[in-house]
């Protein structure tokens, strides 16, 4: 047992007691313990609110269907699990509660009165999982409409439409799903008429190119000033975390790239990393540097779509046609060492796909001293513009505690002050090697999240020098049993070492049962994979916790009070992506 674990555990086994606090040992080392629903609300309010050093952050929330799971050594006996993890800035550490729903129980006490974030994060849990919050608001669908019948994330709901019968749409059934697409104010406590004043509902989206994609905000008006906002996502929810449950454990990294589609191989980072704890894989080195060098690379490819969007939001239409010729230059790079651009899908268990091309380096270098001069050219052009700065400076601001309540991370938490980096505080994949800054901002306002994205776009590019620099010799991939695909030196020698290639390739490695979670520091803020092993070919529970899902249901509470010009300003400044916060 760790320090941190004692302690945590010490702190609270003097608030519940030692019979309904029950330790569990996971592959990550994550402090994880078991606490019966009557008595999670007090372990977490403690937790939050009177430990000494508390867990500010409600970083995660999910469920486990665990009625098919058969390896659950050392763990209460339950249908479904609640898993809370929560995150301690101030001890750099976190904890993982459970809480288990045996037979004919399910609900567990809502937090959102502890936690803002808990809000979409318990409507999600009901969605997915059937998992009932009492004292919550608002329980309802959240990623899959209302019509929808099951909850998908159960092991007993279908994974394919052809495991469902065939999908028809009469002309009532159209009427009536339409019909629960209307939007109620009353539904979400708002109302329509206050006094003298009567206010306006209108519809930001789902079709609209401010949103960036398939979101719907229905804004509640006063005048030109906004009163408050609901967010309607789900649109481009695909299952990925049922995808995860159904596909092998080396077959599921493509489907990586495509939860934030910006952002490349730094999707793959976590997941393969997690993979990686739960199978005991040691890295190379060069493996190492490798993926650091291609997860920069599209750290900049990322924050270069957010440089000139964000400008082509607020009415400039030049910077936006320049910085996308530079990211394709840097995918010119992307391609000529992974053979694809945008999602290579390059990472493997236990290292990369394939070592570094003949003249990598010499693409790397001419990039390094092409960008720099550029980014002092859009500085001038963009930061500088005065209209620009009118239209940010103070528009969407939120403070380091409002950000930590609602669970951002990132460029968000650290344009509002804090200096909170995962490859700073918690160095994963060799970061611990390299040196580089982490750009804060004072004000936490759109303008702020700017200067931020454009200083880290400095700083990656700095790291990519040392890694230029200092590119170590030695093998690409672990010589790992579960490596995938597997080693090839003794295949053609005997027929067991042909088999076991063979099925190290078709099925996959089978990873030995446990759990484990690990996070990066994304393009957008921490991405988290939560990975369960039950000894099997598959994983028996995939979790994502993305950034851009907490960032955008802070929209609300950022807008208020503001103009519907600025929540556009609000909304390029976040940085998301759809498909990262609907999954």
């Amino acid at each position: 047992m760790t320090e941190q674990t004692q302690t945590v555990q010490d702190e609270l086994q003097d608030l519940l007691g030692a019979d309904d606090l029950v330790p569990q040992p996971t592959m990550d080392g994550l402090p994880t313990f078991w606490v019966p629903a009557g008595r999670i609300r007090e372990a977490l309010q403690y937790l939050k609110c009177r430990a000494p050093k508390p867990y500010r952050m409600l970083y995660d929330l999910t469920a486990i269907d665990e009625r098919e799971r058969r390896v659950r050594k050392d763990q209460p006996s339950s249908e479904f699990t609640v898993v809370y993890h929560l995150l301690s800035l101030e001890r750099n550490e976190d904890v993982r509660l459970k809480v288990p729903l045996r037979a004919g129980q399910s609900s567990v006490p809502t937090i959102t009165d502890l936690w803002p974030a808990a809000d979409w994060y318990e409507r999600e849990t009901w969605d997915m999982f059937g998992v009932t919050f009492a004292g919550h608001p608002r329980l309802r669908r959240i990623l899959m409409p209302p019509w929808w019948q099951g909850h998908p994330l159960r092991k007993d709901h279908p994974a394919r439409a052809t495991e469902m019968p065939p999908f028809e749409m009469s002309e009532e059934r159209q009427w009536e799903w339409q019909e629960m697409m209307r939007f109620d104010p009353g539904q979400w406590g708002l109302k329509e008429q206050e006094g003298e004043f009567e206010s306006m509902f209108i519809n930001i989206g789902p079709h609209h190119p401010g949103t960036h994609g398939l979101l719907r905000i229905i804004l509640q008006l006063r005048g030109q000033e906004i009163v408050d906002a609901v967010c309607d996502i789900g649109y481009h929810h695909r299952g990925a975390e049922k995808m995860g449950e159904r596909q092998s454990w080396h077959t599921y990294i493509p489907y990586t790239d495509r939860v934030d589609y910006l952002g490349g191989v730094l999707n793959n980072f976590p997941y393969v990393l997690a993979v990686e704890k739960l199978a005991g894989i040691d890295v190379p080195d060069r493996a190492k540097v490798i993926r650091i060098l291609l997860a920069e690379l599209f750290r900049i490819i990322s924050h270069l779509v957010f440089y000139g969007t964000l400008a082509q939001d607020l009415g400039q239409m030049s910077p936006v046609f320049y910085m996308f010729n530079d990211r394709e230059r840097a995918f010119d790079i992307v391609e000529a060492i992974t053979g694809a651009r945008m999602h290579p899908g390059w990472f493997r268990i236990g290292g990369v796909a394939q070592d570094l091309p003949a003249g990598w380096d010499s693409l790397v270098r001419e990039f390094l001293r092409y960008l720099p001069r550029k980014l002092k050219e859009y500085d001038r052009m963009v930061l500088g513009n005065r209209t620009f700065k009118r239209r940010t400076q103070g528009i969407g601001a939120i403070s380091v505690e409002e950000a930590i309540e609602w669970g951002a991370t990132g460029p968000m938490l650290r344009a509002a002050g804090l200096e909170w980096d995962f490859r700073k505080k918690r160095p994963y994949g060799g970061y611990e090697q390299f040196s580089f800054d982490i750009p804060t901002g004072t004000r936490g306002d759109s303008y702020d999240r700017a200067i931020v994205h454009i200083e880290e776009m400095r700083q990656s590019l700095r790291i990519i020098e040392q890694c230029l620099e200092n590119m170590p010799a030695g093998p690409y991939k672990a010589n790992h049993p579960l490596a995938t695909p597997p080693p090839k030196e003794r295949t053609m020698q005997d027929i067991e070492t042909l088999i076991t290639h063979f099925l190290g390739v078709s099925w996959g490695p089978v990873i030995p049962a446990g759990e484990a979670a690990v996070g990066v520091e994304g393009s957008k803020g921490n991405n988290t994979y939560y990975l369960i092993s039950d000894g099997g070919t598959m994983s028996y529970r995939t979790r994502i916790r993305t950034p851009s899902f907490p960032h955008i249901q802070m929209l609300p509470m950022m807008c208020r009070r503001l103009q519907v010009p600025d929540l556009i300003a609000i909304l390029g400044s976040i940085d998301y992506v759809l498909a990262d916060v609907d999954r």
